[in-house]
């Protein structure tokens, strides 16, 4: 008869998501990982397979876990849930007491590319939000709240580098001035 598992994996997940959210990938240790979790270490290697897969698959969880483009796809005028966007992350930065950041920006900035398949995941939520963005700025101009100059495109990609920026300054120096002022001159030059 199969031995069932002793621990709940999924709330293993979890748990690894928040460690190496906290503390990104080569600070945490599988020792670290043993004591958070509350699990042997053949059981982790078992369950998840190594450190990296681990951590992949807590990558993958903390995607799955924030949509944050669906505002940006609702019915209606497209530039004030544009602003509504831009301020949920400011919103967010601001609260983060912890200052963890985002885990796909920490990611980003840990791994850059020495590591094919996490670059990849990095790039494709990047990739999303960008079209989500995108996507909404092309409404934007189609009800004619966006000049008709505008490329929603190149828009959609200078507001992705503004909102990773938004997230890196969150993390490192959150002053609440800094971060506003920023939403504001992106949303001018959306519109001017």
């Amino acid at each position: 008869m199969a031995r069932t598992k002793e621990f709940d994996p999924d709330a293993a997940l979890q748990q690894a998501l928040e460690l190496f959210w906290e503390r990104g990938y080569e600070a945490t240790s599988m020792a670290d990982l043993v004591e958070r979790l509350g699990v042997a270490r053949a059981s982790i290697y078992a369950t998840f397979g190594g450190k990296r897969e681990l951590y992949l698959k807590a990558l993958e969880r903390y995607l799955q876990q924030r949509d944050v483009v669906a505002p940006l796809a609702q019915p209606g005028p497209a530039l004030p849930a544009i602003r509504a966007f831009l301020d949920s992350y400011v919103a967010e930065c601001l609260a983060d007491e912890l200052r963890r950041g985002c885990m796909v920006v920490n990611t980003a900035v840990e791994f850059a590319t020495r590591d094919a398949e996490v670059s990849r995941k990095v790039t494709e939520s990047w990739a999303g939000l960008e079209t989500a963005l995108a996507g909404a700025l092309v409404r934007a101009r189609a009800q004619g709240e966006l000049p008709a100059g505008k490329d929603p495109y190149a828009l959609a990609r200078f507001l992705l580098v503004l909102l990773q920026g938004l997230r890196v300054l969150g993390r490192a120096d959150p002053d609440p001035r800094r971060l506003r002022d920023a939403v504001e001159q992106a949303m001018t030059a959306v519109v001017i």
